[in-house]
């Protein structure tokens, strides 16, 4: 049985992918393989795109693409969401398993495959482990604004010695047998599952100051997510909202949203940082990892440049522009997404109860079609996301589409937390 949760931070109108597979059929042991560039190259700088604190490559599978990849250091084997991709493939003899996640309800199926041949820029890897969903439960295309179609990680980062510069939008990766200058403070990183953790600490309003163990997710889009602390739930701070914080394989994940006085990684210390505190039945009590109080994602993250370097088991953190951008959830309290194939339809998801869009009258299924009567194709969904935790009591005018009618709506924003 594999163990997997992969749960999408509708709330905030983020995604969070946390990805854990156990007792995989297929072991990156067995194979012991990495990627490699093609003749004498040893290093490789590549443009990726950042869309709502996530990291999209190009990949091409089996001589097709090229695909766009959720780049992870959450995931194991490599995750391909979008059955689609499995006309072109040219597989056979796959097996399959059952996923079990979090959240209640069913089981999901998926496919098993050593026969996947990574292209990744200029180097490539034979047989790497791969787990493909027969149904994508999770629709990353229409929440992301372009076509997703999964996600890679260990194989990746356990290849190279990979350096992310944020603000820049440039991913390089050399082999670990390459001298790279190291930018930035050293902080040691433990591999445990093939996934990097870091000892840090942080402040919970009316708590003391508490060292915790984080998984290294740059595949999470949220800044920090709390799911146990000493086999129990993490302790909320004094001021929390209740939120759905998105789907698992197993079904809807329910929890709260809150700040954190301080987190400090290393000698850096954030202020006032926004926290998610996913129900402990449905999330900390099924992560496979006793010592582990959560994870530490992207929106934190991205204010450094990374170097991450498995074979040295070493995180280095040099800070960046984003240094001063702030931590805000999404004040408006609704959805945005796109349907697949029209990237440039922008329509309305699920509305929190009591939130400023339920105020507003606006509804699921409403298309937007300009803000602030800009259109709203002019806009992509990270500028509509700014818009939308853009100030506490900001008007915005929204024009939608209803069932053939025109309506006008004035969104007042709020900051709830």
């Amino acid at each position: 049985m594999i163990s997997l949760l992969l749960f999408i931070k509708i709330f905030m109108l983020r995604f969070v992918l946390i990805i854990t597979l156990m007792e995989l059929w297929i072991s990156p042991a067995v194979y012991g393989q990495q990627f490699l560039f093609d003749g004498d190259r040893k290093k490789e700088t590549i443009n990726f795109t950042l869309i709502k604190n996530l990291i999209i490559v190009p990949l091409y599978i089996n001589g097709k693409g090229p695909f766009n990849f959720i780049l992870d250091t959450g995931v194991n084997p490599l995750i391909i969401t979008d059955v689609s991709i499995m006309d072109t493939l040219n597989l056979h003899g796959l097996r399959t398993t059952k996923l079990a996640g979090l959240g209640v309800g069913n089981d999901i199926e998926a496919y098993l495959s050593d026969q996947i041949y990574v292209r990744f820029g200029n180097a490539s890897m034979n047989n790497m482990p791969t787990a493909i969903l027969k149904k994508d439960l999770f629709n990353l295309s229409d929440y992301v604004g372009k076509r997703i179609y999964g996600l890679i990680g260990f194989h990746f980062f356990n290849s190279f010695t990979v350096r992310i510069r944020y603000p820049a939008k440039k991913l390089s990766y050399s082999l670990p047998e390459v001298s790279v200058k190291k930018k930035g403070e050293m902080i040691p990183l433990e591999l445990i599952n093939n996934k990097p953790y870091v000892n840090m600490w942080i402040n919970t309003q009316g708590q003391q100051e508490t060292k915790v163990k984080m998984i290294v997710d740059i595949g999470a889009s949220h800044a920090v997510s709390l799911e146990s602390y000493g086999g129990k739930p993490f302790p909320l701070p004094e001021k929390y909202i209740k939120a759905n914080l998105g789907i698992g394989f197993a079904g809807l994940i329910s929890g709260w949203v809150g700040r954190l006085n301080a987190v400090q990684i290393g000698s850096k210390k954030f202020t006032d940082v926004l926290a998610s505190y996913p129900e402990f039945s449905q999330a900390g009590a099924k992560t496979g990892v006793p010592l582990r109080n959560g994870n530490l994602g992207n929106n934190l993250l991205k204010h450094f440049d990374l170097t991450i370097d498995y074979a040295a088991q070493r995180l280095y953190l040099k800070p960046n522009s984003y240094m001063r951008a702030s931590f805000e959830h999404d004040m408006s309290g609704m959805e945005i997404y796109v349907k697949q194939g029209n990237p440039n339809l922008y329509f309305i998801g699920r509305i929190e109860p009591g939130s400023p869009a339920e105020t507003a009258g606006i509804l699921t299924d409403d298309q937007l079609l300009s803000l602030n009567f800009k259109n709203a194709d002019d806009f992509n969904l990270d500028d509509i996301d700014q818009m939308l935790k853009s100030g506490d009591g900001k008007r915005l005018i929204l024009q939608l589409a209803r069932q053939k009618k025109l309506l006008f709506k004035i969104l007042v924003l709020k900051r709830r937390i």
